[in-house]
């Protein structure tokens, strides 16, 4: 059982929105150490991104906690395609593609929440034995077509139309719940504020199936806005993706410690594990030393940590800090290559050029007579080196396995130059 009132440190990270059932809830909780909960994901792609970290995190505060989260894959419901939050239909995928989603998610899922007290199951292990003739006798009958025409979900999308296979998904994941809280002793199910209508459709199948003093119970988070009013969980390059094939732990660490001094708070009791203390000290910090931005790279570290382990935090500050000091000779041609992915490139060939015509061949100087006088000035750094001879030769063959030169003018804008031929 939990040592602490887990409903109080929710609240006081702001991390839910709704409540069916908050005295219930309690009583449970007080009376039981057996509460297992559960949160379901859709594979609709091979990677989760930050914004499915949301309500993963209070899945995994009730674990560390003692709790049982169990998190259901999509397999069957995937097939099918979640209407919330669209305006549009979504498109089919095939079977194939749902498998290989389902494969690397799970993966995901076990490296965020290990194997201890915890399990991952697949809808489709039910879903997909169910008989049409069984769907519509066995649940149909139970479903008001005018309670769901009334649930936000479907009612939103009336005006453009939605598909009788979408209008159905609300049942498939109310008997997700039913299946779970009948066959594996799961009692709450979370979600963001837009499954409301689905968390709530499930419980009611509870109760019309197995009695209503049943315990079931639904937990909503708060839809996430950035201070300037936008949603959370895109940067300026699109989705912040939790592979690090997609997004490389130094861009997810870069993410992070990015965030506006309006947001960090917020964030920091969100997505890290820092007790009360320790982010009443940053929230000070921020107040009185914002320029050191103490806590946005404390937010950067325990969610890079979280995310990609102590060697992808470690990766990430060796990066952030070459491309700081300027000091990149020490960097891998892998790092490299993450590391100035969003900077300026130029190409040019494999053959050693004079450093002049090198910057007005690649177009960093406009002319010969400005490059001499970057270089005159010591404005002009070769693979992390500052160059202040005009005749200096720029050998493509020196560093980074001949495939890269690095060029930095001035204090940090740095153009990367690749090597062809």
């Amino acid at each position: 059982m939990a040592n602490f009132d887990i409903l109080e440190d929710l609240k006081w990270r702001g991390a839910i929105n709704q409540e069916t059932d908050e005295e219930g809830l309690r009583d449970y909780l007080a009376k039981h150490d057996d509460l297992a909960l559960y949160c379901g994901t859709d594979p609709t792609g091979d990677s989760l991104h930050i914004g499915h970290l949301i309500p993963f995190m209070i899945l995994k505060r009730f674990q560390l906690a003692g709790y049982k989260p169990v998190i259901v894959i999509g397999g069957g419901t995937g097939s099918i395609g979640d209407p919330s939050g669209r305006s549009t239909e979504r498109v089919l995928q095939s079977e194939e593609t749902i498998k290989h989603n389902e494969e690397a998610l799970t993966a995901q899922m076990v490296k965020l929440f290990g194997t201890e007290n915890f399990r991952i199951v697949n809808n489709r292990d039910w879903l997909g034995k169910m008989t049409l003739l069984e769907f519509l006798r066995d649940y149909g009958k139970l479903f008001q077509v005018n309670n769901m025409l009334n649930k936000e979900v479907v009612a939103s999308r009336l005006e453009n139309g939605i598909s009788f296979t979408e209008f159905s998904y609300q049942i498939l994941q109310a008997i997700d719940f039913y299946i779970l809280n009948r066959d594996h002793g799961v009692q709450m199910q979370i979600g963001g504020a837009d499954q409301w209508g689905n968390i709530t459709a499930g419980i009611d199948l509870i109760h019309r199936l197995e009695g209503a003093d049943r315990p079931a119970f639904g937990l909503t988070i708060p839809l996430m806005l950035k201070a300037d009013g936008t949603k959370f969980g895109k940067s300026a390059g699109g989705a912040v993706w939790l592979d690090p094939e997609k997004t490389s732990p130094y861009e997810f660490y870069q993410f992070w410690i990015n965030q506006d001094d309006r947001d960090v708070i917020k964030y920091l009791k969100y997505f890290t594990f820092l007790n009360h203390e320790e982010i009443d000290v940053l929230e000070e910090k921020v107040k009185t030393e914002p320029w050191k931005r103490e806590a946005q790279k404390r937010l950067a570290e325990e969610v890079t940590k979280f995310v990609h382990g102590e060697e992808g935090l470690k990766e990430a500050q060796t990066v952030t800090e070459a491309l700081f000091s300027g000091n990149v000779k020490d960097l891998t041609t892998k790092q490299v290559e993450i590391a100035l992915a969003k900077a300026p490139s130029a190409e040019s060939g494999a053959e050693k050029k004079n450093l002049v015509d090198f910057l007005v061949d690649t177009k960093i100087e406009s002319s010969k007579r400005q490059a001499r006088e970057d270089v005159n000035n010591g404005a002009i750094y070769v693979n992390g080196d500052r160059i202040q001879d005009t005749d200096f030769e720029v050998d493509p063959a020196a560093a980074f396995d001949g495939k890269f030169v690095i060029i930095r003018k001035g204090k940090k804008k740095y153009t990367l130059v690749h090597i062809k031929g």
